[in-house]
C-alpha cells in the first residue's frame, strides 16, 4: 500500500520533489566544492587503507575486498578517483535537482554512499542512504515534477524501437501472434 502510494500518488510526487531537491543540492554542492577546490583523495585513501573498518571483537577486517580494492586499484589510480568522485557527486546532484534520470542518479548516489561507508566514513552517509532509498523506491514518480516527465516517455519509445530491431519488426511476433521467449 505504501509503495503504491509512493510510486503512483501525485501528492507523493510533490513530497518526493522536495526530498530529491534537498538530496540533490547536498550532492551538487559537495561535488562543486571538490571540483573547484583542488580535491585530492590520496590522504583519505591512505587513511582508509591504514585504518580500515575492523571488527572490535575479532580484530579482523570487516570489508577485506574493499580494502584490497582501495589498496590495489584506487590508490594507484588516484588521479582517476580525484576526477570521478567530484564529477559523480556533481552529476548525481544535477540529476536529482532536475529530476532527470532520477532513479539512475539516486542509484549512483547510493553506490557512492556505500563506498564511503565501506571505507569507514560515517559522516552524513547513513542519512543520505535513507533518503536515497526513498527516492529510488519511488521510481519514476520521484521525477514526475522534473525532466523525467519528458525524458522517460522518449526513452521508452526509443528502447521499444531498438527492441524491434530498428526496422519496426518485432522479432517476438509471428504472423499468428506472439512467440514464447526462449527457455519458456
Amino acid at each position: 500500500m505504501l509503495m503504491k502510494w509512493l510510486r503512483e500518488n501525485v501528492y507523493a510526487a510533490g513530497l518526493l520533489f522536495v526530498l530529491r531537491v534537498y538530496v540533490g543540492w547536498t550532492w551538487l554542492t559537495a561535488g562543486f566544492h571538490k571540483l573547484t577546490g583542488g580535491f585530492d583523495a590520496t590522504g583519505f585513501l591512505k587513511g582508509a587503507i591504514a585504518k580500515p573498518a575492523m571488527d572490535k571483537a575479532t580484530n579482523e577486517l570487516i570489508y577485506p575486498t574493499f580494502t584490497a580494492f582501495l589498496q590495489n586499484f584506487a590508490l594507484p589510480n588516484v588521479k582517476l578517483i580525484n576526477f570521478m568522485i567530484p564529477l559523480g557527486e556533481f552529476l548525481v546532484g544535477l540529476g536529482l535537482i532536475l529530476g532527470t534520470l532520477t532513479t539512475a542518479a539516486a542509484f549512483f548516489g547510493l553506490m557512492m554512499n556505500f563506498m564511503f561507508l565501506f571505507a569507514g566514513t560515517v559522516s552524513t552517509n547513513p542519512w543520505m542512504v535513507l533518503l536515497g532509498f526513498i527516492v529510488l523506491a519511488a521510481g519514476a514518480n520521484a521525477g514526475k515534477f522534473g525532466g523525467d516527465y519528458y525524458v522517460l516517455p522518449y526513452l521508452r519509445k526509443a528502447f521499444r524501437k531498438l527492441n524491434k530491431g530498428g526496422d519496426g519488426h518485432d522479432p517476438n511476433k509471428t504472423a499468428g501472434g506472439t512467440r514464447a521467449p526462449m527457455g519458456v
